[in-house]
């Protein structure tokens, strides 16, 4: 993990140089009734989740999540680690998050407002800004519509403004040309072009956070660099915060600012992504990242001397 975080690849090709943002015209257009708030976007407050349990069930309850603690300022964009194996709580976690279920404890609140009391108006605001980008890219395409279909729907449902030329721009930023993939099907694409497509739609948004949810774990490796150079770039050009949930460590190494580990629904550990993967300090951290494999020796040793 010697490598430096945040290297970008070819797909970071258009990344403006030192970090700064692109110019208005070069960014993706935000939908009509976008606002700037100051003060915390999303809380997640004392979260817990507890499923099963009762006497018509017959089964001890099993708690997934415990006294889950996390936050994202409106000004400042950062992307957030949440690892841990299978069952420790990070897809739950996330689900919570998101408001796809309600949580046994605790609450999450937006922009100072329990989930459960938004109104209306209020819950789609939120939808809009935080965005969820899912593990499955193959579940996430209806396969009896265009792809087209997808991006209609979201853009006519948020108001999106100029929405052919924002569609553009959204699969612009990710690699892709809208006039060759709008009217395929499902089927006709790769997991990478999936996974890529779902980021264009959350892009298409202008959200201020996107939940990403093990977004490489299914597509090759030789397309996971790319994803995540999209990630980078999005978080550094677009000012998008990330929370994104993750197995493998040293992913989260190379993109994270902040990493936090779970354990069997617990938090174990937080901090700065690098200071708490070079220096672990509860034994479950330690050996997530022990299980890191290692460059094989062969291609790191320098070669030796000729006599």
């Amino acid at each position: 993990m010697a490598a430096t975080r945040r290297g970008c690849g070819a797909a970071c090709a258009g990344a403006t140089p030192g970090g700064r943002r692109r110019p208005a015209a070069d960014r993706v257009q935000r939908p009509r009734g976008g606002r700037a708030v100051s003060g915390p976007l999303l809380e997640a407050a004392g979260l817990g989740k507890t499923f099963g349990g009762g006497a018509l069930t017959r089964r001890s309850p099993v708690v997934a999540l415990r006294d889950f603690e996390l936050g994202f300022a409106d000004d400042e964009a950062r992307i957030v680690a949440l690892a841990g194996q299978s069952g420790s709580g990070k897809t739950t976690a996330a689900q919570l998050v998101l408001g796809f279920a309600h949580p046994t404890t605790g609450e999450v609140r937006y922009r100072g407002r329990s989930l459960r009391a938004l109104g209306r108006n209020e819950r789609r605001e939120f939808r809009r800004e935080v965005q969820a980008v899912l593990q499955d890219p193959y579940g996430a395409f209806n396969p009896f519509y265009r792809v087209r279909h997808v991006f209609d729907v979201a853009a006519r449902n948020f108001g999106v403004a100029d929405a052919t030329r924002a569609v553009a721009d959204a699969f612009a930023f990710v690699g892709l040309d809208a006039s060759r993939f709008l009217d395929r099907f499902p089927h006709e694409l790769s997991g990478g072009e999936r996974q890529r497509l779902m980021i264009a739609r959350a892009l298409l948004l202008r959200p201020k956070l996107i939940v990403a949810d093990e977004p490489v774990s299914m597509i090759d490796a030789s397309l996971r660099a790319s994803i995540l150079d999209i990630i980078i770039r999005l978080n550094k050009d677009e000012g998008i915060s990330f929370l994104y949930i993750t197995h493998d460590l040293s992913t989260a190494y190379h993109i994270a600012d902040d990493l936090v580990v779970l354990f069997e629904g617990e938090t174990v550990e937080r901090g700065p992504a690098r200071t708490v993967i070079d220096s672990p300090q509860h034994p479950y951290t330690r050996t997530l990242v022990e299980s890191v494999p290692d460059p094989d020796v062969r291609w790191t040793r320098a070669p030796a001397a000729v006599e």
